[in-house]
């Protein structure tokens, strides 16, 4: 009993040490950030995320620092792409690579917000671990740009910013 005891117990320690693939204590390589960079081009993040772009003028100084213009959700609010870059007053900076992963996954944030409609976590969820991992690895790698977007804001408040609106398909 004892021996099954101490091996079920060495299991569950083994078990629990591993690191998941996106964890914070995964080490980043070059690689990585360059499957990130790639991912993001091709998922178009700067479009909802770089300021200017629903202006057709992204401003590219700024890329993924945030959006001048947001969404209107009808009912649900106004929702502006949040600054992407690893700067610890406006962007990601105080997120590690785990937490940015969920939020993706998941599309809720670390401090429990969850992410607006507009956010395509639900498509993100199906990322491989891998993928996942590189494109947080490569936010992380960007210069920290000090860039605030304009906070979201509730459907009966006074929008803060510019905004496109949404137009949600009738209920059947």
């Amino acid at each position: 009993m004892l021996k099954r005891f101490t091996v079920a117990a060495l299991l569950a320690a083994a078990l629990g040490s591993a690191a998941p693939a996106g964890s914070a204590e995964r080490p980043i390589t070059p690689d990585d950030v360059a499957r990130g960079e790639y991912l993001v081009a091709v998922m178009s993040c700067g479009d909802c995320h770089t300021p200017g772009h629903f202006f057709g003028k992204p401003d590219m100084t700024k890329y993924l620092g945030g959006s001048d213009v947001g969404f209107a959700i009808p009912g649900l609010g106004y929702f502006y792409g949040p600054n992407l870059t690893p700067d610890d007053e406006t962007g990601l900076g105080t997120w590690s690579t785990a937490e940015i992963v969920t939020a993706m996954r998941t599309g809720v944030r670390p401090d429990g917000r969850v992410l607006a409609p507009a956010m395509p976590w639900m498509s993100f969820a199906r990322l491989t671990d891998d993928d996942a991992f590189a494109i947080s690895a490569y936010l992380k790698s960007l210069p920290p740009i000090d860039n605030k977007a304009p906070p979201p804001a509730g459907w009966n408040e006074t929008p803060p910013a510019p905004y496109q609106q949404v137009t949600m398909p009738p209920a059947r």
